[in-house]
């Protein structure tokens, strides 16, 4: 069995704290430059026992609060076309494992965008432990993915007259997360 040693690191069940997380993406545009934005997130609860490398994750992403700083973007994307938010209006993750390679640590799971759900790998950093001024135990850490958007039914495009199409393939998605260990 393995483990590995998080300085820190307490098990129990933590919460997301959403006023200090964020979850962003990016895609190439027009195959010359990236689009961002931001997704707000709904939920997130991680189960933590003594291994970290058996919690367990579950979150939920609130695709309706697509923001790339552009109304008629954002309108589209929260269209059929795209996210088809009227039907999904949320993009899930659930755990399947986690593990450690040569120093790196990864959590694996499925995530579900528009009612298809594809296995996914998210590189996790973590960025600390510590008490707030309030006497809450908080955890902060950022995790990336990269996955290919039409796996998950998301298909439009448009070909430019130059070669090429409007949108690419490859979708980064990042996220920044802090959570508070919940008392119990």
């Amino acid at each position: 069995m393995t483990t590995i040693d998080i300085p820190g690191y307490r098990s129990g069940t933590w919460t997301l704290d959403p006023a200090h997380s964020e979850v962003t993406f990016s895609v190439r545009h027009m195959m010359i430059s990236k689009v961002r934005g931001t997704f707000g997130m709904k939920s997130a609860t991680l189960v933590a026992p003594e291994n970290p490398l058996d919690a367990k994750v579950e979150a939920s992403v609130d695709v309706t609060s697509v923001d790339t700083n552009d109304e008629g973007r954002d309108g589209h994307l929260r269209s059929a076309d795209f996210f088809d938010t009227e039907n999904f209006p949320t993009m899930d993750f659930v755990s399947t494992g986690a593990r450690a390679e040569n120093g790196d640590f990864f959590v694996d799971g499925d995530l579900t965008i528009r009612g298809i759900t594809k296995p996914v790998s998210f590189e996790f950093d973590f960025g600390g432990f510590g008490q707030d001024p309030y006497g809450n135990y908080k955890a902060g850490a950022s995790a990336s993915t990269t996955i290919n958007r039409e796996d998950f039914g998301l298909t439009w495009n448009a070909a430019l007259e130059t070669g090429g199409v409007l949108v690419g393939k490859d979708v980064t998605i990042t996220l920044d997360l802090q959570g508070s260990l919940q008392a119990g």
